[in-house]
């Protein structure tokens, strides 16, 4: 048994290498390229704002002046060992999500945790958003990773410190506030102050260290939706790029739209356990955001890991199939025919359905938090 499981992960994990080593489609580390010629632009005393990333000189930094902050060590690193320690780290915070989303289902299940542990492996390197994650550069697994150290927290013993990941998170980029929304809703008071206080205090610090540019920042560069590209555009699946593709700019139809994803969002929430709530909050985050990148859709890991564990595996693997292919880019110039607005929405659907159905451990079926709890203990 154990020689078999041993030549399965071997021969899944030199399949799933070779397809990233010779599939078409590697991102070339361009978003870290962009935090990298940022830093030095600054540190050369430019406005890390005005920095466009070359050849293209269309894309810059996003991201709030905190951000900046926490990549300055950057500065002292040429281009190849910058690529080297992000994808490390990349590699690190995969490594640690397996630990924490797998390993307490094959406790409770009594799986082999080793196995467990490799065949998630193998799943999550062949993930579509996390491989682009990887080849961009690009943030959000270790933005997952302080996300849901705070589920952690919250399930254990060290409740009273829970709300420092999220609040850290949601100072290095918008997307991950909506956890702090979350907090607020369940009526976890403590922990939504513990957040929205670590949020302040990283955004003041980054405020005195840089005035300017934290001033530009909050009044103009975060209003500036063309800083971070065409909304339209097909690998954006989010409501707002559901809606453009359609054909529909104005903002009422998409504020409504928010609307009701996050009152579908604020009432499921209540009746659901922490693992839980987190994976919807994920969903509704990739969903609300003007913008949610094929690679952002690494917040929908612990829903398909929910869905999972809830015994719907043909489901799991039909949608994780279908969120590690490129399907979208099939109409990438089609976002209106009937079989486009399928389509090249095909990960908005995906999102949505698992918003309004995921499968929920409500309060009389706490199994995930005492999973959770066993494993801090």
């Amino acid at each position: 048994m154990v020689t078999r499981r041993i030549a399965l992960v071997s021969g899944l994990a030199l399949a799933i290498a070779v397809f990233i080593a010779v599939a078409p489609g590697h991102r070339g580390w361009f978003d870290v390229g962009v935090y990298h010629g940022t830093v030095r632009h600054w540190l050369a005393g430019g406005d890390p704002y005005d920095y466009l990333r070359p050849p293209t000189n269309l894309y810059g930094f996003t991201y709030p002046p905190f951000a900046l902050l926490c990549m300055l060590p950057m500065a002292l690193l040429g281009w190849h060992a910058t690529v080297a320690v992000s994808v490390a780290l990349n590699v690190a915070a995969s490594a640690v999500l397996l630990c924490w989303l797998v390993d307490p289902v094959a406790r409770r299940r009594g799986w082999s945790r080793w196995y467990a542990f490799a065949l998630g492996g193998c799943l999550l390197a062949f993930y579509g958003p996390a491989r682009d994650t990887v080849s961009f550069g690009q943030v959000n697994l270790l933005l997952l990773v302080l996300v849901l150290a705070d589920a952690r927290l919250l399930s254990g013993r060290w409740a009273r410190y829970a709300g420092i990941g999220v609040g850290l998170a949601a100072a290095v980029k918008l997307t991950p506030a909506l956890f702090v929304g979350y907090l607020v809703v369940t009526g976890r008071w403590r922990a939504a102050a513990t957040a929205v206080g670590t949020t302040a205090a990283a955004t003041l610090l980054a405020w005195w260290v840089l005035p300017g540019t934290s001033r530009e920042f909050w009044t103009h560069t975060l209003w500036d939706t063309s800083r971070v590209g065409n909304l339209a555009y097909v690998s954006n699946q989010s409501l707002q790029g559901a809606l453009a593709r359609f054909g529909v700019t104005d903002k009422l139809p998409w504020a409504l739209a928010v609307l009701v994803a996050l009152a579908i969002w604020a009432w499921r929430v209540r009746r659901a356990d922490v693992p839980s709530g987190f994976a919807l909050t994920g969903l509704a985050a990739c969903l609300v955001s003007p913008v949610t990148w094929v690679h952002h859709l690494v917040w929908v890991l612990p829903a398909l890991v929910v869905l999972a564990d809830s015994g719907r595996w043909r489901v799991t693997g039909l949608l994780y199939l279908m969120l590690s292919s490129s399907m979208v880019w099939l109409w990438w110039d089609d976002g209106r025919s009937a079989l486009g607005v399928l389509g090249s929405n095909a990960f908005v659907w995906i999102s949505l359905g698992l918003l309004v159905g995921l499968p929920l451990a409500g309060a009389g079926d706490r199994t995930h938090e005492k999973a959770l709890l066993s494993s801090n203990a």
